[in-house]
């Protein structure tokens, strides 16, 4: 690690410099973001995973110049033109950019006009014009006609493109357009003439203006979409005229023959060369803060969504519903198991509706069943009133489960490898059921851009998507814990330090001995070392286990203190569990040592309250109006139900029961200003809303939240 990185990343962060040294070496050392967050608080300065994730990233980014800057130095070493102080610049330097403009003059070029005008031999006539001589510039151009130099004009128009390179490769100048730009670039999208049908659903963009540093994520990622389609034109430009003058104080000096050329020059550079050049660094730059909004905008939704309140282990009946093709039904365990599958057809065309409730009646009996899970798909109203109709020898829930992403698993590997004597209807009906039991472990299986909680996330960067997407799932796996005895191998692999390979071993050695007794026995793994058992172990519980530690969140290295404490108290570790009278006889200063401190001895002691706490809420059965069931039911004033789908930086999207997910509005989801939608909202979260426009041509619904928070 160059010593300058934590010095640079606490300037950007604002976090000490110390907490990032160390965070900094923790990492080197293979240590995972969970890991540190949960377990070296007292290192790091108890930074959080957000917090640590920006520290990984910028440490990357600087990583990745300081081997640019190598390769930067070597080049221009290279062709003999290092200078100590250019050297030292670079060497100084952390701004990308700056860095760039620096090289810029000794990057290696393509065949350009200014190179050609250099064969030619044309620099010393280039340099004479920019000394600005009293001399006449027509006539010491003539000097330089020869055989590939036909005249005094030709020779001229080749000093110009040698100046118009210089003008455009000097660092003031650059800085001097990119600073207008910054203050004063406008993005502007146009329809390509003749397109306008193909693309309506661009219609508010077909002649929009806005400042650049103005324009929301969603609205770039939506204009650079249509473009990327071919059918929108899309620029990013201040006013010429603006940048010329400023240029012109730099370069023009009087109204001589010199500054004629010059002038010249001035112009086809700015129009040829730089304001193409810092337009295209503007729209990349433009383009990656928009995608880190959306990024961020679609990890946190995610994260909700895998945070989703659970049912927990009952036997669940799960529907896929359906009209033509029937509704596909599955019986499941309290651990998820299949245990029957068939299909009844309650709805049209053949409305067997009376064999259907009574076939689900025998099932639910036969079975055990606690819940039922209904998919929020075509027929799921019609499906949920058969359903809540049948008077079931039992008290039953019944919960509508999004389905997103159910058939992208059915399709999958990982569903073949589940059920490879079942088609994909059984197994996307299954994903449903379990769902509802566990959101978390069975949506680690589906690549997170197809759980349709994501703004455009087709359009932005895909590496880094799916590198902040990987690291949301891994959070929140290791967040709540995984039980040992019970986790699939797909969800291991979240697991910190673990990874598919482990995962599969654990699975293998579970199958072949039986149930994990305790954590140590982990250690028996094929590959299981002391580094992953060490980042692993206390991220997975043991339910039955002899030592009660072992289903808690306390870390294995920290059993020892546990044991003092019930020691010093004269009692066991389990009393020291039940008996909150006991522990607030502890006095925790008492444990501390040169690697436990306080922040350890806290979560010990919150852990021993609540062993193996599920940190997600308890799961609420949720109604529809019975009386919408598609959009022309809706009326402007309505009040209903709703869930949360999506959050986006305009507002969020509500289903309110019919195909059409209603928006509500930023200005409208609360009655003072919301600068964030996810200040106020959550993903799956129940809320009531109110009709304000309905859209029948668009099929678009106006809903607000105002007077409902």
């Amino acid at each position: 690690m160059n010593e300058i990185f934590p010095k640079l990343i606490s300037q950007k962060l604002n976090i000490s410099e110390k907490q990032i040294a160390n965070t900094i070496f923790l990492l080197d050392e293979g240590a995972t973001i969970p890991f540190i967050s949960r377990y070296r608080k007292e290192a790091t300065g108890a930074l959080n995973e957000v917090q640590i994730g920006e520290v990984r990233e910028m440490y990357e980014k600087l990583c990745e110049l300081e081997k640019r800057k190598e390769y930067i130095l070597s080049t221009i070493e290279e062709q003999g033109k290092l200078t100590d102080e250019l050297k030292s610049r670079i060497e100084k330097s952390w701004e990308s950019t700056e860095i760039e403009d620096l090289y810029l003059p000794y990057k290696p070029k393509r065949q350009t006009r200014a190179e050609n005008a250099r064969k030619k031999g044309l620099e010393p006539l280039a340099k004479f014009i920019m000394s600005s001589p009293r001399e006449s510039i027509e006539a010491f151009a003539g000097k330089f006609i020869r055989d590939d130099v036909k005249d005094t004009d030709e020779a001229l128009q080749g000093a110009r493109d040698i100046i118009a390179e210089w003008i455009s490769e000097n660092e003031k100048t650059r800085n001097t357009v990119r600073n207008i730009f910054a203050r004063e670039a406008v993005i502007s999208s146009k329809v390509v003439k003749g397109k306008e049908e193909e693309a309506d659903k661009y219609r508010d963009y077909f002649d929009c203006t806005e400042p650049l540093r103005k324009c929301s994520s969603h609205r770039l990622l939506a204009m650079r979409r249509g473009e990327s389609e071919g059918v929108l034109k899309v620029s990013i430009a201040p006013d010429d005229e603006t940048c010329l003058e400023k240029l012109a104080r730099f370069y023009i000096k009087d109204h001589s023959e010199a500054s004629e050329h010059i002038d010249k020059s001035l112009k086809d550079s700015y129009k040829r060369l730089l304001k193409p050049s810092i337009e295209n660094e503007f729209a990349s730059l433009s383009k990656e803060k928009a995608d880190e909004e959306a990024i961020r905008v679609f990890a946190e939704n995610l994260k909700q969504l895998l945070l989703s309140p659970p049912l927990g282990q009952k036997r669940v009946l799960a529907i896929d519903p359906g009209y033509r093709t029937g509704c596909k039904i599955v019986c499941l365990d309290d651990q998820g198991n299949l245990l029957h599958n068939e299909t009844v057809y309650p709805h049209p065309p053949q409305n067997e509706s009376g064999r259907a409730s009574v076939k689900l009646a025998n099932l639910v009996s036969m079975y055990n069943i606690e819940a039922i899970a209904i998919g929020n798909g075509t027929a799921s109203r019609e499906t949920e009133k058969l359903v809540t109709n049948i008077p079931f020898d039992r008290k039953i829930q019944v919960f509508v489960v999004s389905e997103n992403g159910a058939s992208i698993y059915s399709a999958s590997k990982i569903a073949r490898e589940e059920f490879p004597e079942y088609d994909v209807t059984v197994r996307g009906s299954v994903s449903i059921g379990r769902r509802l039991m566990d959101p978390l472990s069975e949506l680690v299986k589906i690549d997170p851009k197809s759980i349709g909680v994501g703004q455009y996330q087709h359009d932005v960067d895909q590496t880094k998507l799916k590198k902040s997407l990987d690291q949301t799932v891994e959070n929140c796996v290791n967040q709540v814990g995984v039980n040992l005895n019970t986790a699939s191998k797909h969800l291991l692999t979240y697991i910190s330090g673990l990874g598919p390979q482990l995962a599969q071993n654990i699975v293998d050695y579970r199958a072949k001995t039986g149930n994990f007794k305790s954590r140590k026995e982990l250690l028996k793994v094929p590959r299981m070392g002391e580094k992953a058992f060490e980042q692993s172990a206390g991220f997975l519980r043991i339910p039955d286990a002899e030592n009660a530690l072992d289903n808690s969140a306390v870390h294995p290295e920290s059993y020892h203190v546990v044991e003092q404490m019930a020691k010093d108290l004269s009692c066991t570790i389990q009393d020291l569990i039940v008996n909150k009278e006991l522990k607030k006889q502890l006095d925790l200063k008492k444990y501390v040592t040169d690697k436990i401190g306080m922040p350890t001895l806290t979560d010990i002691m919150e852990e021993l309250d609540k062993p193996g706490r599920d940190p997600r809420r308890i799961i609420k059965v949720f109604e529809f109006d019975p009386n919408i069931k598609e959009i022309t039911d809706l009326k402007e004033g309505m009040i209903l139900p709703g869930i949360v789908t999506n959050i986006t930086n305009f507002g969020c999207f509500v289903d309110i029961g019919i195909k059409e997910n209603g928006l509500v509005h930023i200005s409208q989801l609360a009655d003072k200003f919301v600068s964030d939608p996810a200040t106020v909202v959550s993903v799956h979260q129940h809320v009531q809303v109110k009709i304000i426009g309905v859209d029948l041509d668009r099929k678009r619904v106006q809903l607000s939240m105002k007077g409902f928070q």
